[in-house]
């Protein structure tokens, strides 16, 4: 199911590229690493969760990449882009193989399941 987002034909043309660009780096450093990592975790400082994941993923021998950004106090912009891009309101965002499984929930039932390591065999 996609969800909605607003088409080149609902912006006027003076925005269009200005909305293409807007925080394009962050988003073209997460798209780098998801090319060559099985498993992206995307976080914050401060925040928890992406701990959580991380021990997790720790714990169970899997290899990640971590990227961080900011924290509650600094680069909510950028990060919000993220959030724009892929649809997942918070953090952590957990991709394996390229695909947003999710957060840190999403990512304790993959693992507890044993489908973790069928997505990554």
């Amino acid at each position: 199911m996609p969800r909605a987002t607003l088409d080149d034909d609902h912006l006027h043309p003076a925005i269009r590229e200005r909305v293409a660009a807007l925080h394009a780096g962050i988003v073209h450093e997460v798209q780098a690493a998801l090319a060559a990592e099985a498993v992206v975790v995307v976080g914050m400082a401060q925040n928890p969760f992406p701990r959580r994941a991380r021990r997790l993923l720790d714990a169970a021998g899997i290899r990640y990449r971590y990227l961080e950004y900011g924290s509650y106090f600094s680069q909510w912009r950028r990060r919000n882009a993220l959030k724009m891009w892929s649809g997942w309101p918070t953090f952590p965002m957990v991709f394996v193989r390229g695909v947003l499984v999710g957060g840190f929930d999403e990512l304790k039932a993959l693992h507890d399941s044993g489908e973790l390591r069928r997505l990554l065999a």
